[in-house]
């Protein structure tokens, strides 16, 4: 089944999962739509791992997508317990949510084991782009403005630019047209450049 089926799919169980009353077992449908949206999440997990933490890649974690996927999957089958997405786009912006905390938890963690063998051998600190947390302010800045974008700017703007996936990649995870993605992406760097205009590179003196 292609994935347009895997769309359709999903959402079914989402329907039965809204659908599911008093003590009814939902663990089931939960089991089911994440075996059936594995392949998407496995995606997901590979792009945001490798185009945004890929420190987490190398030694000493090593971290592989389907490492990673095990653990998001986890994470979802708790959060399905008390969340019930309507809508696929809902659904996978709660996967995304969660592959960020636990890329962000990772990040910390390794934060953490590499300042403790700093202060045991007396080395050197690392230099700041090796650790997640030192970020410049103007950096700080960036990462806000994106957070603030409205919500679909914002997603498309994640999808496309932070994780790397084509226009159409992105439509069919939030349900729409490849056309609407690439317009949501325009509306999205338009803002960018105006709340971030003062961070251009001023051009060059004439010597």
């Amino acid at each position: 089944m292609g994935e347009e089926h895997t769309t359709a799919a999903v959402q079914r169980y989402l329907d039965d999962l809204a659908g599911v009353k008093g003590d009814s077992p939902a663990e089931p449908i939960v089991k089911d739509l994440l075996a059936r949206s594995v392949n998407r999440l496995h995606l997901l997990c590979a792009t945001l791992l490798f185009r945004s933490y890929p420190r987490l890649t190398r030694p000493p974690l090593n971290l592989q997508a389907d490492e990673m996927l095990s653990s998001v999957v986890e994470r979802l089958l708790k959060a399905l317990k008390g969340v019930r997405p309507p809508t696929v786009r809902q659904f996978f912006a709660l996967a995304n949510q969660h592959m960020r905390w636990e890329l962000n938890d990772l990040a910390r963690r390794l934060d953490k084991a590499e300042t403790a063998v700093e202060l045991r051998e007396s080395a050197v600190p690392a230099p700041p782009e090796s650790t997640a947390s030192q970020i410049s302010p103007n950096t700080r800045r960036i990462l806000d403005a994106i957070e603030n974008l409205p919500e679909e700017e914002r997603e498309a703007f994640n999808l496309v630019r932070i994780q790397g996936l084509t226009q159409p990649e992105a439509a069919d995870i939030l349900n729409v047209s490849p056309k609407t993605v690439q317009r949501r992406l325009s509306r999205g760097v338009m803002l960018l450049s105006e709340r971030l205009g003062d961070l251009q590179p001023a051009p060059h003196e004439p010597a």
